[in-house]
């Protein structure tokens, strides 16, 4: 702890963003790093706790209060090989993570916590502008090569800590691009793709192989996995998305969500689209009809492309506006959260329920018809959600973008694998990521759900673990997943 008043002569602060009336106008990023004064005393307002619940509330079980430290002390070296000590990609996740750890800091009981998200960006935004992150290929090679399927956070984690190790690893992506999740599910102006790129040159410069446009179960017949390679990480997502089957679900102008974000995020990595087959929010009213963070990115999105209106259907009551203490610390407060999307212009409509969707002659979409879901506060009056009956609405609707969630991921590559699942669809793994076929381990959303990217990571460099271990017999390296962390400042194994 290099300064015991920290907490008390520093108010919280994060990291500066442009003017939401500003960043509406383009899909680049808009939130600064913070700067290095601030940063540093941010690092002094963590008090470096005898328990520091923040590492508990982070999957990857990052060394926040060593990191912290260090920043204060302007020891920015250190710093970044503390991060990476932990967390293959902190610049994904200091930019995209909900920062549970914050919510688990012990100052956030009576105070405001400690900006954890905002440091962690800062030291890795600079520990690439100064060129301290470099390569760092394997001293030797083992001989084994492993096929991971997927190039989102979890195929990228695990790939990295692989081949780290010394085996040969080769990772298969359908799409054109590296990324998944990553490059065509995150909104540019959260995420920039030059972000994701730049890792996956360091990836490739530490002899990491790559196979775009590999569909591995059709252009790629599975069983080549199994004969070619000694071990294979399914790290391919859960992209099978859900709909709202109702009446009028055929209209046009009514999308999926990835869809949709998927077309913009290639638009910004300069793909032409036809204007015939492009999704444009542009001078329409806008309903987003799900209340997640793919909801918020469709909000974001549709701003940006000059959307007349848009409006956030949620199921779910409206949260309060403070929490109460016990919903709060360690964990996520209850409490009513705007996004930066919702900063910039939307109407949120919390418990409404879609009844069918209106269109016109020509087969389009022009409103949606919802009521209310009558859902009681308090626990004591716990009763089944039922409609409010005569509380309809008709609100006019252009686009409509379908958020409600993911289901399981694409079967054929199971199938082919004869791979288990379970009754959720979900892939089914044992303790260590573990399928029921020899040789064959799973990790990320397809065994999760749709989920964080920190978690992603964490189970990609959970997996790396086990396979090390199946064609080692032993391994070094570090499972975020199934270990206690144990802080030693002076002996950190880096990875």
């Amino acid at each position: 702890m290099g300064k015991p008043t920290g907490f008390l002569e520093f108010e919280r602060k994060t990291a500066p963003k442009q003017r939401a009336d500003e960043r509406k106008k383009h899909f680049g990023e808009f939130e600064y790093t913070l700067p290095v004064v601030q940063a540093q005393e941010q690092g002094a307002r963590c008090m470096d706790c005898g328990t520091p619940f923040c590492m508990s509330g982070c999957p990857l079980g990052n060394l926040i209060p060593t990191w912290n430290d260090l920043v204060y002390r302007n020891d920015w070296r250190d710093a970044i090989d503390q991060l990476h000590a932990t967390n293959n990609f902190p610049e994904f996740t200091g930019r995209t993570c909900p920062a549970p750890c914050e919510s688990s800091c012990v100052l956030a009981i009576n105070a405001p916590a400690v900006t954890i998200k905002s440091i962690e960006n800062a030291i890795v935004d600079r520990a690439f502008a100064e060129g301290w992150i470099t390569p760092e290929p394997p001293s030797f090679r083992t001989g084994k090569r492993v096929a991971i399927v997927g190039s989102g956070p979890a195929g990228l984690a695990a790939a990295q800590q692989l081949n780290r190790a010394g085996h040969s690893v080769t990772v298969f992506e359908k799409s054109d691009r590296l990324g998944g999740l990553l490059l065509y599910g995150i909104p540019n102006f959260k995420l920039s793709k030059s972000v994701v790129e730049r890792r996956i040159e360091q990836l490739r410069a530490e002899g990491v192989k790559f196979q775009t446009n590999t569909d591995v179960g059709t252009k790629f017949p599975a069983w080549r996995l199994q004969r070619e390679f000694d071990a294979v990480v399914l790290a391919i997502g859960s992209s099978v998305e859900r709909d709202v089957p109702l009446e009028g679900r055929e209209l046009d102008g009514i999308y999926p969500a990835m869809e949709y974000l998927t077309q913009q995020n290639r638009i910004d990595c300069g793909e032409a689209i036809q204007p015939e087959e492009r999704i444009n929010a542009e001078g329409k009213n806008v309903i987003v009809i799900g209340g997640g963070d793919t909801g918020a990115d469709c909000i974001g999105t549709a701003n940006r492309q000059g959307a007349l209106s848009v409006t956030q259907f949620d199921i779910h009551l409206r949260p309060p506006e403070a929490s109460e203490f016990n919903t709060s610390w360690p964990h996520v407060p209850a409490v009513l959260m705007d996004s930066s999307s919702h900063e910039e212009g939307c109407e949120r409509m919390f418990t409404m329920v879609t009844q069918r969707f209106v269109g016109d002659t020509k087969g389009n979409v022009v409103a949606i018809e919802a009521a209310r879901l009558n859902r009681k506060a308090r626990p004591e009056e716990r009763a089944a959600p039922h409609l409010i009956k005569g509380d309809k609405v008709l609100i006019p609707a252009d686009l409509v973008l379908i958020a409600v969630g993911f289901s399981y991921p694409e079967y054929q590559l199971l199938r082919q694998l004869e791979v288990e699942t379970t009754k959720t669809g979900k892939v089914a793994v044992k303790p260590g990521g573990y399928t029921s076929q020899q040789g064959i381990f799973a990790a990320g959303d397809c065994t999760r759900g749709a989920s964080l990217v920190v978690w992603a990571i964490a189970e990609g460099r959970s997996i790396a673990r086990s396979v090390d271990e199946y064609l080692m017999g032993e391994s070094a390296l570090p499972d975020p997943l199934r270990e206690t962390v144990v802080i030693d400042h002076d002996a950190i194994l880096t990875i």
